[in-house]
């Protein structure tokens, strides 16, 4: 079979490495793709948003299935297009994208349908929004209603920073339309932890966990970002914790899709809060997670084709995993998540294999120099039995890189090493 892969970021990389694995499939094509993605499919340069020149790309190569990965074209209605043109398709349809598209719309969905979540009120009026946080105080978490690209989020820990924050989103619009209305939440303290599902109505098929560290810096300081690592499995998370989750979390919210006349197909991507109270959730994204996908693919035995298939099909998929631990850090461009430059080129990565270099904002320059194009540039994964090992796998390929222009954190992985001491 002929598939098409729909983005051009680290997850999409993560998604055509494995479907390239599968024995069912002739040709992986991902659209924009990217210059590492270029490896292991093949590129076609038509734009995610371009559903007209996608679709009929997918009519004339034969594509059997197109998967999508990011958030813009499914909350815009890829999927209903698709359909429409009689394609074969994985992802939420638009009705269904808005559990991401929406802070509101998903908090209100986890109040009807009792999904622990933190307490939360919304604002698209600025004097009303400022009140509300003078009177709860800090800390407080403010995010943007609409789709910010991941960094829509601010966990303010003083007054100060908290109206600071509302002000940048609403009078300054620093998210544009998205932050023209605002989610204002509760703090929560506890331990996060990330958790997929494939989901089709209200079948649930969850995946292996796994931890992301969203702060830019070590000892998680300064602004939160799309991700700068992640590992699974997460040792100090129990079994019972994650099955306290599916039950409590990701049954309910797909069922409650359903019964709001959204059935959801496609990936829950669950954000979760591990609570003296227990698991509650903070926020539901519509697609696999980024980078936490670039973890949890590679542990996946079962052919990730078949998966997407079953699922659609409405038949239970066989879900066998590794029981390797995968670790990935996260390189970045000085200055993510604020202003960063491109073009400069990435030196060392012919050093590393690169099976364990997962590209996300990359481009080929006319040399053919491998050069940074977004502020995620690549991660590169250690595997290994344990995460300990994987930790120091990925950490001795990753030094391998120059880094003028870019960054990572050195201590991805920290908090499971750190509780396995301690457990000893």
């Amino acid at each position: 079979m002929n598939v098409l892969v729909v983005g051009r970021g680290g997850r999409e990389h993560a998604i055509c490495k494995k479907l390239s694995e599968s024995p069912q499939v002739q040709t992986v094509f991902c659209a924009p793709g990217n210059a590492g993605i270029a490896q292991d499919a093949e590129i076609v340069e038509i734009d995610e948003m371009d559903f007209a020149a996608l679709s009929e790309f997918a009519v004339n190569q034969n594509v059997a299935l197109t998967v999508v990965g990011p958030e813009n074209p499914l909350s815009a209605g890829i999927v209903d297009y698709f359909q429409e043109k009689g394609l074969k398709v994985y992802g939420p349809d638009k009705a269904a994208a808005e559990l991401e598209g929406s802070k509101s719309f998903a908090k209100m969905m986890m109040e009807k349908y009792s999904i622990p979540t933190a307490r939360y009120a919304a604002f698209d009026n600025y004097q009303e929004a400022k009140a509300y946080i003078e009177e709860q105080g800090a800390p407080i978490v403010l995010k943007a209603d609409g789709l910010a690209a991941g960094k829509g989020v601010t966990v303010a820990l003083t007054l100060e920073e908290a109206l600071s924050a509302l002000e940048e989103m609403m009078v300054a619009k620093k998210f544009g339309e998205a932050s023209s209305k605002l989610v204002i939440e509760q703090y929560l303290e506890g331990e996060e932890f990330s958790l997929m599902a494939f989901v089709h109505g209200e079948n649930v098929y969850p995946m292996q966990a796994a931890q992301d560290h969203k702060r830019a810096f070590d000892n998680d300081e300064g602004p939160n970002t799309g991700g700068m690592g992640a590992y699974s499995p997460i040792p100090h998370i129990s079994a019972d914790v994650i099955e306290q989750s599916v039950q409590d979390i990701l049954l309910p919210i797909a069922r409650g899709m359903a019964a709001e006349g959204r059935p959801f197909t496609g990936i829950i991507f669950a954000g979760l809060m591990l609570t003296k109270e227990g698991p509650k959730t903070i926020e539901f994204n519509a697609r696999f997670g980024d980078p936490e996908t670039q973890v949890v693919l590679p542990r996946l035995q079962s052919d990730l084709l078949q998966v997407f298939l079953d699922v659609l099909d409405g038949k239970d998929p066989e879900l066998k995993w590794k029981d390797d631990a995968v670790l990935g850090v996260v390189l970045a461009a000085d200055g993510y998540p604020e202003s960063y430059e491109k073009g400069h080129p990435i030196k060392g990565l012919e050093n590393i294999d690169p099976s364990a270099v997962l590209h996300a904002g990359t481009f080929k320059d006319e040399a053919g120099l491998v050069c940074a194009n977004g502020g995620r540039v690549l991660l590169v994964t250690g595997i290994a039995p344990s995460i300990h090992e994987s930790r120091q796998e990925a950490y001795k390929k990753i030094a391998k890189i120059e880094t003028d222009h870019f960054f990572y954190r050195k201590d991805i992985g920290s908090r499971a090493i750190a509780s396995a001491q301690s457990a000893n």
